[in-house]
């Protein structure tokens, strides 16, 4: 697939976006392997195997979904009570789906952006919607190798082992994910004030609905829902983006000046 390199300044063929993802996203799965342990010995409890464990991870990359899953059949529950569970959990995903195809070149073809969904987390949907101009559908891809090899590898050998390791050092283990999400946000907050008031509005907004009565009792997936719809229609409000992804009149000398992709 051809990219412009003027797009892609600093990477100028696909090999070299592919590349860059894989090392930007080894410690993704090193934190994903830390959390998939856990997991792994929760599916054990509840007779997974570790095949099963090893397909159940690699068709859902995501923890909170993952683990309501596994309670669910412990629970033995059935297949339409845990599709709706696990889609209501997961619903935070569509919305950074949508807002990751404003950082897609509009030529890009449609199979990219059907394999570019099954990529999306938390992690690698931070780290590819900060990529400037539009975003290489092979950088995500692989980022996503490392942090899909952590994530499933980390669930096979979690049920492997069993309850082998104590409990507080799992708890540890885990806090990994915090120190990712704060290697994710903090390098554009710092270059960018914007950027950095949105981060603290999220945070206090976050406070507010953890602690009010009334609003805490919404679920943790919907709060994630509700904060982002709002946060980011406040962002697009204030400052738009033009058809390249950048912020308008960023990277041009005009105002809203659209770059033209190759």
């Amino acid at each position: 697939m051809a990219q412009s390199t003027k797009l892609y300044p600093e990477y100028k063929d696909n090999r070299g976006w592919f590349l860059r993802g894989i090392k930007d996203g080894v410690p993704i799965g090193t934190g994903y392997f830390a959390v998939a342990l856990a997991l792994g010995i929760s599916a054990r409890n509840v007779g997974i195997s570790a095949l099963e464990g090893y397909l159940m991870s690699l068709g859902m990359h995501a923890s909170a979904g993952e683990y309501a899953a596994i309670m669910l059949i412990g629970a033995g529950a059935g297949v339409l009570e845990m599709i709706i569970t696990t889609v209501v959990i997961n619903l935070r995903y569509f919305l950074m789906s949508c807002s990751l195809t404003q950082k897609l070149s509009p030529d890009l073809p449609f199979h990219h952006r059907f394999q570019l969904a099954m990529c999306v987390t938390d992690e690698i949907f931070g780290i590819s919607s900060a990529v400037p101009g539009f975003l290489n559908p092979m950088y995500t891809y692989g980022a996503m190798c490392v942090a899909g090899a952590g994530w499933e590898g980390g669930t096979v050998v979690g049920i492997l082992i069993g309850s082998v390791l104590p409990h507080r050092m799992l708890s540890a283990l885990s806090v990994a994910l915090y120190g990712m999400f704060l290697a994710i946000i903090l390098p554009p907050a710092r270059k960018s004030r914007f950027m950095a008031g949105l981060v603290v509005l999220s945070m206090a907004a976050s406070a507010v609905m953890e602690y009010t009565p009334g609003l805490k009792a919404v679920s943790s997936g919907f709060r994630v829902i509700i904060l982002t719809v709002l946060i980011a229609g406040i962002a697009a409000a204030v400052r738009p983006v033009n058809g390249s992804g950048d912020k308008a009149g960023e990277g041009s000398g005009e105002p809203g000046r659209k770059e033209e992709a190759a």
